[in-house]
């Protein structure tokens, strides 16, 4: 699914010497590193402030955190995602609230969202689902009608651009991962979480750092968030590469795309990721056919790598089951935990390879 070495590899004469100079810097938390990249990475990203973070996860924390979100408070939010999406809206101790998906775009669906506010609602988390942007227009529109804050989870979306603007900028937080499997990925853990106001990005500041301001001084509980320096500083080497590897991996869902469309297969076998607005970075690109799990079981004979992103939505998790969310009860997004299939799409994945895939797919699907 992913060559990770390959991307590093020729880059590892920077990363080996920027990773000797932390060290011998003898800065290892926080520093002149971890600035330098929250400076370069909210530019590139177009948001006035960024925090690094230890996680992708710790981002979504830090920015419930930071909003005073807790018990008996709901969120709103997407059943088809990460884990972590609904899981930090119970560890603070409120309540998720999963409102169905699009059929097209995998990404919430926003008149639902408008019919799920309650006196109870504290926020709305959309998912910027494999890297593709949410309706923003209309997501704020009905944030603001119902005075809510949205904290986007653009952890597969780094780079990614909405008509209503870059995604990250256009909440009350952004929350970003910097996972080996991403775009922009660290060599561990990592994350970031962005604003465009200024006393939000402090309070963000102060949680990652168990909520002192200055130190020892507890005015509230945050926790240990903290970005290391050394990933900062690796990814410092990796960000202006980003837009490179985005293009390729645009190239590659083109490719794809043209081909799977002159298949002549219907739409039931076989049906692309729509790219609904023009700013997708395909951190996945994820088909959909009636016959998934043999097309798997067939790539996987071949040799060829895929990925189900996720097999059960989140309201059907055992975890979860105390909600009450009925099988049935969100239709779409547990028709698309039965359908999805994720294909190699990163940069280097390289023409030849990718006809492979092409090729077993089509012929697969084609008996």
């Amino acid at each position: 699914m992913l060559d990770v070495a390959a991307q590093n590899g020729p880059l590892i004469d920077r990363l080996t010497e920027k990773a000797a100079e932390v060290i011998r810097s003898g800065h290892y938390i926080l520093g002149p590193e971890v600035e330098a990249f929250e400076r370069e990475v909210a530019d590139y990203i177009g948001a006035d402030h960024a925090v690094g973070v230890s996680s992708g996860t710790d981002a979504l924390m830090v920015a419930l955190m930071a909003l005073g979100i807790g018990r008996g408070d709901e969120v709103i939010t997407t059943p088809f995602s990460f884990f972590a999406t609904a899981g930090c809206i119970a560890r603070v101790g409120a309540t998720p609230v999963f409102v169905d998906i699009r059929p097209d775009t995998f990404n919430i669906d926003v008149e639902q969202v408008a019919a799920a506010v309650t006196r109870r609602t504290r926020a709305i988390i959309p998912v910027h689902l494999f890297g593709q942007a949410c309706d923003m227009a209309a997501l704020s529109g009905v944030a603001t009608k119902h005075g809510l804050p949205i904290i986007e989870d653009a952890a597969q979306a780094i780079g990614t651009k909405s008509p209503a603007g870059p995604v990250g900028s256009l909440g009350a937080f952004g929350c970003f991962s910097f996972f080996p499997s991403k775009n922009l990925g660290g060599f561990g853990d990592g994350g970031l979480v962005t604003t465009q106001d200024s006393a939000l990005a402090g309070k963000a500041r102060v949680m990652r750092a168990h909520g002192s301001n200055p130190k020892y001084y507890h005015s509230v509980i945050g926790g240990n968030f903290r970005i290391d320096a050394l990933q900062a500083a690796l990814l410092r080497v990796k960000l202006p590469e980003l837009e490179g590897w985005t293009s390729r991996r645009r190239e590659n869902a083109a490719r794809y795309d043209a081909a799977f469309s002159a298949s002549g297969l219907d739409e039931s076998l076989l049906r692309s990721p729509p790219r609904r607005f023009e700013g997708h970075i395909y951190n996945q690109y994820v088909l959909r056919t009636s016959r998934r799990d043999e097309l798997q079981a067939h790539l996987q004979a071949e040799k060829i790598a895929t990925a189900i992103y996720y097999p059960v939505p989140l309201h059907r998790q055992e975890c979860f089951a105390h909600l009450g969310y009925a099988e049935g009860s969100l239709p779409v997004s547990e028709r698309a935990s039965r359908e999805v299939l994720a294909l190699p799409i990163f940069a280097g994945l390289g023409r030849a390879r990718q006809n492979r895939v092409i090729d077993a797919v089509i012929g697969f699907l084609s008996r």
